[in-house]
C-alpha cells in the first residue's frame, strides 16, 4: 500500500515540475541533495543488500530489487524532464544567437553598401 502511495506522489512530482517554470537557485540545491540521497542509498545498496529489502518490505513491496526499479524510472522521468528544459533553453539561445548574427552581418553588408553612395538630398521632390 504505502509504495503505490510514494509512487503516485512521485510521478505527481514529476507532473509538477515538468508544468512549473524552471527556478535556478532552488532546482540546484534539490538537484544535490537527491544526488546525495541516491549515492547514499546506492552505497547502502552495495553495502549490504538486506537493508533495501528490509526497505521494500516496510513500504509494500515484496523485493529489494522492484524498489529500485520503481526508484530509477521516477529518477529517470526527472532526468528527461530536466534535459528537456536545458534543451529548450539551449534552443532559445541558438535562435537569439542566429538573429543577432544576421542582423549584425545584414548592417555591415548594408552599411558599406551605404556608405559607397552619395548622400541623399535632404529637400523634397524637384518639379
Amino acid at each position: 500500500m504505502w509504495i503505490k502511495i510514494l509512487l503516485a506522489l512521485g510521478l505527481a512530482a514529476f507532473a509538477v515540475v515538468g508544468l512549473v517554470g524552471r527556478q535556478r537557485a532552488g532546482r540546484k540545491a534539490l538537484r544535490r541533495l537527491a544526488i546525495f540521497v541516491f549515492g547514499a542509498g546506492a552505497v547502502i545498496a552495495v553495502l549490504d543488500p538486506a537493508a533495501i529489502t528490509w526497505v521494500a518490505n516496510r513500504v509494500g513491496v515484496g523485493r529489494g530489487t522492484d524498489l529500485v526499479l520503481y526508484v530509477l524510472v521516477i529518477a529517470f522521468l526527472f532526468t528527461i524532464v530536466g534535459f528537456s528544459a536545458r534543451f529548450s533553453d539551449i534552443e532559445d539561445r541558438l535562435v537569439q544567437l542566429a538573429r543577432s548574427v544576421a542582423l549584425s552581418q545584414a548592417a555591415g553588408e548594408y552599411g558599406a553598401d551605404l556608405r559607397d553612395q552619395p548622400p541623399a538630398p535632404q529637400g523634397g521632390p524637384v518639379s
